[in-house]
C-alpha cells in the first residue's frame, strides 16, 4: 500500500498509509478514487488518499457488523485495557499527531501540544475506567424483583470535522468502544492524515478486525451512505447546521438511527462595567482568535457596556499594538498564528474580515509581525 511523507516539527519526516482502514487492513477504493492533501500554510500538494465510495461504506459497515457478534460480548475489562494501550500509544505519538494537524488541517502544533493531545489521552483514559462499570439496576417489585440490562446499539458511525479532528474523533470512539460498541469513523476530506496515523495505532493497540474502521471520503458520497445505511445503528457528527439537518433527514427516512449533532455556533463576548477590563481583554480576545477562529465556541463579536465602551476600545488599541503573534510554518513550535484549514475559508475569512473594517465605525490597527 502506498503511503504520504510529510515534514514535521523539528524536520521531523512522517509516513502514513494512504488506504481505506477496513478489517484492520489498508486497501485502496473499490473505485480507486482519491482525495487531494494540501497543506494550508503552504499551499504544497502533499499527495493523495484513498476516498471511500458507496461500495467502500458498505464493506466497512458489513466488517463493523461481523466484529460486534463477538465485541459485544467481550468482557468490559478487555474493552478498557485495549484503550487504555491506544492511549499510551498516541501519547507516546503525540509529537506526531501534533505535526499532522499543523501540516494537514492547519492547527498550530503548540496548540495541539498543549491542549487538543492531553485531553484527547485523558478521554480515552476516563472512558477505558467506564467500560466494566456499565450495568443495569434491580427492582423490587410486588412479588419478585426486576432488573435493567444495558446492551450496546451495535454498528455506530462518527463523522468528524477538521479543526480539532483527533481530540473530536477520540471524544466519540472512547465512550461507543467502551460500551461495547463498533465503529466506523469518516474524517473530515479536508484533514484525513491523523487519521490513517490513528488506524497504525488501533493496529499496533491490536483490536480486533471490524471494531473500528476508517474511511476518507466526502460528505456527498461517504457521509450520505454512511447516514442512510439501514445497518448503521447511531451517528455523531460535529460540522455544520446544514449538514447536520442532512443527516437528521436520513435517519429519519431510513431506518430512524439514533443521531447527536454537535453544529456551529458562534456566539458573542458580553463585557459588563463591573469586569477586570484587562482580563476581558484577554479572553475577549482569546475568544476570536482562539484555533484560529476555526471553533463553533467562538465569541467572533464583541458586546461592551456602553460605559466602559471608550476605555474598552483604548485598551484594546494599546493591546494590539503591542501584539507579538508570529506567523510561521503551523509545524513550528514558534508559531502563534495559523491559516485556515482550506483555500475557501482563507478567502472567506479575508474578505469577511475586510468587511467589517470597511463597515465599522472604529478600528483596531494590528501591527505586522
Amino acid at each position: 500500500m502506498s503511503s504520504i511523507t510529510v515534514t514535521g516539527a523539528g524536520g521531523r519526516q512522517i509516513e502514513v498509509p494512504t488506504g481505506l482502514f477496513i478489517d484492520n487492513t489498508f486497501t485502496p477504493s473499490v473505485s480507486s478514487q482519491t482525495l487531494t492533501v494540501e497543506n494550508p500554510t503552504t499551499g504544497e500538494t502533499l499527495g493523495t488518499v484513498a476516498a471511500a465510495s458507496p461500495e467502500d461504506v458498505n464493506k466497512a459497515v458489513n466488517s463493523a457488523a461481523a466484529a460486534y457478534r463477538t465485541w459485544k460480548t467481550t468482557p468490559g475489562a478487555v474493552r478498557g485495557k485495549l484503550l487504555l494501550k491506544l492511549a499510551d500509544l498516541v501519547e507516546r505519538d503525540a509529537e506526531i499527531f501534533a505535526s499532522l494537524e499543523a501540516v494537514d488541517a492547519g492547527v498550530l502544533y503548540t496548540d495541539s501540544m498543549g491542549m487538543n493531545l492531553p485531553q484527547t489521552v485523558s478521554c480515552l483514559r476516563y472512558y477505558a475506567g467506564w467500560a466494566d462499570k456499565i450495568d443495569g439496576k434491580t427492582l423490587a417489585m410486588d412479588g419478585g424483583i426486576a432488573y435493567t440490562h444495558r446492551e450496546p446499539l451495535g454498528v455506530c458511525a462518527a463523522i468528524v470535522p477538521w479543526n480539532a479532528p483527533l481530540m473530536i474523533t477520540i471524544w466519540k470512539l472512547a465512550p461507543a468502544l467502551a460500551a461495547g460498541n463498533v465503529l466506523i469513523i469518516k474524517p473530515s476530506e479536508l484533514s484525513p492524515l491523523y487519521a490513517q496515523k490513528l488506524a497504525q495505532l488501533i493496529q499496533e493497540a491490536q483490536f480486533p478486525a471490524g471494531v473500528v474502521n476508517i474511511i476518507a471520503g466526502d460528505g456527498a458520497s461517504a457521509g450520505r451512505t454512511l447516514s442512510e445505511h439501514m445497518l448503521v445503528r447511531k451517528i455523531s457528527f460535529t460540522g455544520s447546521s446544514a449538514t447536520g439537518r442532512q443527516i437528521l433527514k436520513a435517519a429519519a427516512a431510513t431506518n430512524l438511527k439514533r443521531v447527536n449533532l454537535e453544529l456551529g455556533g458562534k456566539g458573542p463576548s458580553i463585557v459588563f462595567d463591573d469586569c477586570d477590563l484587562d482580563n476581558a481583554l484577554l479572553w475577549t480576545r482569546i475568544g476570536i482568535t482562539a484555533n484560529n477562529g476555526q471553533i463553533c465556541a467562538a465569541g467572533s463579536r464583541i458586546y461592551v457596556q456602553k460605559t466602559i465602551y471608550e476605555e474598552f476600545l483604548k485598551r484594546g488599541r494599546l493591546s494590539a499594538l503591542r501584539s507579538t503573534r508570529r506567523s510561521s510554518r503551523t509545524s513550528s513550535r514558534a508559531s502563534s498564528v495559523a491559516p485556515g484549514c482550506f483555500l475557501g475559508v482563507r478567502r472567506l475569512g479575508t474578505r469577511d474580515t475586510l468587511w467589517r473594517i470597511l463597515r465599522s465605525p472604529t478600528c483596531l490597527r494590528m501591527r505586522p509581525s
